[in-house]
């Protein structure tokens, strides 16, 4: 993996959040699961999963695959959870 040179100043990178709902992580372990999921298929700067909130944060350069978001989820064994909100894009 490549280190990413330095930023230059007064150039703004703009990021897209995305928060999915997910049902079944009950624990640290499974936080990990998803996160280390999400970094393998994804081009992602950060993310976070809660199992207190059912939740999972992606913060990205681009939008993500909402399609192979849900299947890579899926795969984990875990869902995202149905609804209004199951995606959240900032």
């Amino acid at each position: 993996m490549e280190a990413a040179g330095p930023i230059e100043k007064g150039v703004h990178i703009t990021m897209t959040e995305t928060t999915v709902n997910i049902s079944g992580m009950m624990c640290g372990m499974c936080e990990a699961h998803i996160c280390d999921v999400i970094r393998a298929r994804f081009a992602v700067r950060k993310v976070t999963a809660s199992h207190s909130k059912g939740q999972a944060v992606i913060l990205s350069e681009s939008g993500l695959d909402e399609a192979a978001l849900r299947q890579a989820i899926a795969e984990t064994g875990y869902e995202e959870k149905k609804g209004l909100f199951g995606f959240l894009k900032r």
